[in-house]
């Protein structure tokens, strides 16, 4: 039997594959609210279910939080590990969305049929192409060309608590000779991409205490400190001028990108103006002496996330909070130490504060950045494969976005992380109306055979 009769039974079987990514994408897993913990059980349940259908050894592993999936397939070649992860983000606002987030359908839109809900990119349908390609080429050839492990998280959209502790405790069981993630996009939608270049993640929640409950603001305005004063000022001068983050030893092991690098980047002609103009913006607002793709690749970012304090409600309340609070994020690039970053910030905090205020932190993960080298030659094969399949040369590149399982990879099991995803930069990941273009979901399926093929 040949590729061939894969990629037609994958051509012949897509609304069948489809339907089962529907059923998986009705499950409400959103990792961070306690409220849909079953949920994410439910959906753990689903993927064992269905990897079993394959005639794949799967089961359900507890952890202290949600449960891990974990599936292996017996082989001869090399042994693949399959990453993803089956958690969602929230859902707010909801009010935004044009249907269900949790009731997905097909549609038809300008640039072509989509599959709209929530985890529909990120990461249930690029997951569910690397099992569908599995199940055509089982059913070709009656078993998988190689010792694979499937290996699916429940925790990945909010900090992944359990992870680490888990590889350390399973990592002979885990250990493979490449391991494939499935989370990323190609670069500007259109050219196919194996991702070598990771941004790092730090969260933090900030909560600023003043007067010990909300007070009048006709009474005490003016008399009496607002946190919410307090806290913006703070916030405002995480950045200078001229972009630069002001954490004290903020860029302590920020490489310079090298100059074989930067001379590939600038060959793919990255348009940052129809990057920005498609979210209706129009100047890049990083560090004024980097380039755009710079920005986004290879320089460290601090952002506020989220803000909020007093009255927010339908009309007005002349209130003074007793607290103020944020979420902020860094991604973070080459050595930069997360914990060192931490307690940075955190005294940056402490020092900014004025008499009667205190602060208390709340961490929300910490990931250092990661560099995948791509000198064993796997990677030339699946970049040919995917040059195949798509008719355009497929390229190497960053990413801006954190996925810290690729460094534990390499730094737990000592593995190398190969990242290939087919998502696009209007896929609104994370946003209300997340969309996976069919097209992506097909041609997805389609070059994890051809990946299978060339590295078996």
């Amino acid at each position: 039997m040949t590729l061939d009769a894969v990629l037609a039974r994958i051509d012949a079987n897509l609304p069948d594959a489809t339907a089962r990514l529907l059923d998986l994408l009705r499950i409400p897993s959103i990792s961070t609210d306690p409220a849909f913990a079953q949920h994410c059980q439910t959906a753990a349940d689903w993927l064992v279910k269905d990897l079993k259908t394959l005639g794949i050894d799967a089961e359900k592993r507890d952890t202290p939080g949600h449960p891990m999936v974990i599936g292996h397939v017996p082989g001869d070649g090399p042994h693949l590990l399959f990453y993803g992860h089956y958690d969602v983000q929230p859902v707010d606002p909801l009010e935004l969305w044009d249907n269900d987030p949790f009731d997905p359908e097909i549609q038809d839109t300008p640039k072509g049929r989509v599959i709209r809900g929530r985890g529909s990119s990120d990461d249930k349908g690029q997951l569910m192409t690397f099992v569908e390609a599995c199940r055509a080429w089982k059913a070709e050839h009656g078993a998988l060309p190689c010792a694979i492990t499937f290996f699916f998280e429940g925790e990945e959209e909010s900090g992944s608590p359990s992870l680490v502790p888990f590889m350390q405790e399973n990592a002979e069981e885990l250990k493979s000779d490449l391991a494939l993630i499935c989370d990323t996009g190609m670069f500007e939608s259109r050219v196919p991409s194996i991702v070598t270049m990771l941004r790092g993640l730090l969260g933090e929640e900030i909560t600023i205490t003043a007067a010990n409950k909300d007070l009048h603001s006709g009474m005490f305005g003016g008399v009496a400190m607002n946190p919410i004063r307090v806290l913006t000022k703070i916030l405002a001068s995480l950045h200078d001028d001229q972009g630069r983050i002001t954490v004290p030893g903020f860029y302590d092991g920020v490489p310079e990108l090298p100059d074989d690098i930067r001379s590939q980047w600038q060959g793919l002609a990255f348009d940052h103006a129809t990057f920005l103009g498609d979210v209706g913006l129009s100047e890049p607002a990083g560090e004024r002496d980097r380039t755009p793709i710079e920005m986004i690749w290879s320089r460290p970012t601090a952002d506020v996330n989220g803000i909020w304090g007093g009255y927010t409600g339908d009309g007005f309340k002349t209130v003074l909070p007793s607290q103020a609070h944020a979420k902020v994020s860094f991604r973070l690039v080459g050595n930069q130490d997360p914990n060192k970053i931490r307690e940075s910030f955190r005294q940056m905090v402490q020092d900014a504060l004025p008499a009667d205020c205190e602060v208390t932190f709340k961490g929300h993960g910490a990931g250092h950045a990661s560099v995948t080298e791509t000198t064993d030659p796997a990677f030339e094969a699946a970049r040919a494969a995917l040059s195949a399949e798509w008719g355009i040369p497929a390229a190497y590149v960053g990413c801006g976005g954190s996925i810290p399982i690729a460094g534990h990879f390499q730094n737990i099991l000592g593995t190398t992380p190969m990242l290939v995803g087919f998502g696009k930069d209007d896929d609104q990941i994370h946003s209300p109306n997340e969309k996976y273009d069919v097209e992506s979901f097909h041609k997805g399926i389609r070059s994890w055979a051809r990946i299978l093929d060339a590295l078996s």
